[in-house]
């Protein structure tokens, strides 16, 4: 993910993230006083041609709390304090209650997962349906921005922004692991006791069939990483660049809900919307912290020999979130952007390697295969209701769907503000493929790579806990020592990367939708994301990330079905002021 910390870094013609401005041209420039501070230029360009602007009386930073004194801070009230103690409170809780909070966590997430299966199923069909609708409907040609907007971006640029947000700790963690765990378990054939499934089997498994394992693990895996989490942060960043690039509101979630709440999305409505925004990319983040520290871990304690205990993870977020933190503080944003991009060649050069010496062949060609698998399995996969694989959905896809909607404001708004100039019809084929067919190759080469070793007789990878199977693969082919150090570094990376930027989105959020927030304000937020990822890996590891995710997902799915009503109404207007 590009780091969004720059401003100036954009307009100097290298854009790509939430805090990317469009220089702002004559006429479009709108200024606002912060107390004791210089006039500041609004980053929101003004809509271009007949648009349906939304007339209202609110002014960003209306409701903020600011002071420019001895530390500089300008909060929305309402928004900042509530989530703010909050979370703070569930962070001081898990570091207390560790060993009392475990069961909880544990029963949370288990509850939610077994009897919200299908609520998260069914949304994320909608928001699937939603993106293809408007693809083919007349609603496609609307322009985010204004129908005489251009793009900000090449198509090239744009291109390469998305395949960067469709990268990062999840593809590093389930890159094998995911696809050798349901090759397993769908070879081992469904397993049923009292009448329950009680495997990860999905479907009906293919019971001592290889080829059939195959196909079924990487549909499965495919699965979750294709059409559906695209689908779910297409939703987000379109509503979100639609309701500020067009009607001209400020970017925070609570905008999208001016159809349904009129200027009530500025009392207590709004600020709930925007609170569960701040919780759910917050524990989202969280999420994925965690899942990269212990991955980390695991990869130095495998090539290093390092302990891989609660506390070497806990040194490994404090040193990642502390550099995180300096950037925020010194501004060596450039630093780290040219770290994020490295990061990126780092990726290519690992994806490149493994499809070079490995199983090219069947890379190549399970490619393809793997698509068609996909398509076939869609269907089966999505549906809701009469199944009987229930560990699956509850244990893989609810979890999943339920972290990608937390992670869905970090996500979206990164692409609403990389995506202005485009028809919609252009930035859901965009969103939906392009990241989705990177995930697809990614997926193919690592898990079909692990898979083929796998059946040509190595038992190592199947045996691995879920964060050591990427690097017992790797030890399968040359250049071990070097790949899995590049392996650890990208996660590390990724881990920076995502903390410095979520915390500018989360601080969006909380400041009511200045951008230009100060600084203080998110070296709160970066400190508060590790001190998260740390309580919540002590008071019960991965399940009570997992839990928490899965609960501030929840109601914010509640949210994402709302705004895809928004869309069409506000899509709807953008039609008649073109007539």
């Amino acid at each position: 993910m590009p780091d969004p910390n720059d401003p100036h870094q954009d307009q100097k013609g290298h854009p790509g993230d939430p805090a990317y401005e469009r220089p702002i041209l004559d006429g479009e420039r709108h200024e606002e006083v912060i107390d004791g501070g210089e006039p500041e230029a609004d980053p929101v360009p003004a809509p271009e041609g007949a648009t349906e602007v939304i007339d209202t009386e609110y002014e960003i930073g209306q409701d903020n709390l600011a002071h420019s004194f001895t530390l500089e801070f300008d909060v929305h009230k309402p928004v900042f304090l509530i989530s703010s103690l909050c979370v703070i409170g569930i962070t001081l809780a898990a570091l207390i209650f560790q060993h009392q909070l475990d069961p909880f966590f544990q029963g949370m997430r288990d509850w939610l997962t077994g009897n919200l299966a299908w609520f998260f199923l069914f949304a994320a069909n909608i928001f699937v349906l939603l993106c293809l609708g408007l693809i083919v409907s007349p609603l496609g040609s609307v322009r985010l921005g204004g129908p005489d907007a251009t793009p900000d971006f090449s198509l090239g640029s744009w291109f390469a922004m998305l395949f960067a947000a469709g990268m990062g700790i999840g593809l590093m963690f389930y890159g094998v692991s995911e696809p050798m765990s349901h090759f397993d378990s769908s070879l081992a054939g469904p397993v049923v006791e009292n009448g329950v499934r009680t495997d990860w089997a999905p479907l009906q498994g293919a019971a001592g069939d290889e080829l059939g394992a195959r196909r079924l693990g990487m549909a499965a895996t495919i699965f979750h990483w294709g059409l559906h989490p695209w689908a779910i942060y297409a939703i987000v960043a379109l509503a979100l660049a639609l309701f500020s690039f067009n009607k001209g509101l400020p970017l925070t979630m609570r905008s999208v809900f001016y159809p349904i709440l009129g200027d009530r999305i500025w009392g207590w409505p709004g600020h709930l919307i925007d609170i569960l925004a701040v919780f759910a990319t917050i524990f989202g983040l969280a999420t994925s912290l965690g899942f990269g520290a212990q991955q980390a871990t695991a990869g130095l304690n495998f090539l290093f020999g390092l302990p891989a205990s609660n506390t070497t993870m806990i040194l490994l977020i404090v040193a990642i979130t502390g550099v995180a933190t300096i950037s925020v503080i010194t501004g060596v944003d450039k630093g780290v952007k040219r770290l994020s991009e490295a990061n990126m060649i780092l990726a290519f050069l690992l994806l490149l390697f493994v499809i070079v010496v490995g199983p090219s062949t069947a890379i190549l060609s399970g490619f393809f295969a793997n698509l068609k698998s996909y398509a076939q399995e869609l269907l089966p996969l999505s549906n809701p209701f009469g199944r009987d694989d229930d560990n699956f959905r509850h244990g893989w896809t609810a979890f999943y769907w339920a972290w990608w909607i937390s992670w869905s404001p970090f996500v979206g708004m990164f692409i609403a503000r990389v995506s202005r100039g485009r028809t919609v019809r252009q930035f859901l084929i965009a969103v939906l493929l392009v990241p989705a067919i990177v995930s697809v190759l990614w997926m193919t080469t690592f898990g079909g790579t692990a898979i083929s070793l796998t059946l040509a007789g190595f038992q190592g990878i199947s045996d691995a806990a879920l964060e050591l199977k990427l690097f017992v693969m790797l030890s399968q082919l040359p250049w071990t020592a070097i790949t899995s150090f590049i392996g650890i570094i990208l996660v590390i990376v990724f881990f920076i990367t995502s903390s410095d930027s979520g915390s500018l989105v989360i601080d969006t959020i909380a400041s009511g939708g200045k951008v230009n927030s100060p600084v203080p304000q998110r070296v709160f937020w970066c400190t508060v994301e590790g001190l998260v990822a740390i309580a919540l890996l002590l008071a019960g590891g991965l399940d009570a990330l997992q839990a928490m995710a899965v609960s501030t997902g929840f109601p914010f799915t509640i949210v994402l079905l709302g705004a895809c009503w928004a869309i069409v109404k506000g899509l709807m207007g953008e039609r008649r002021e073109l007539r």
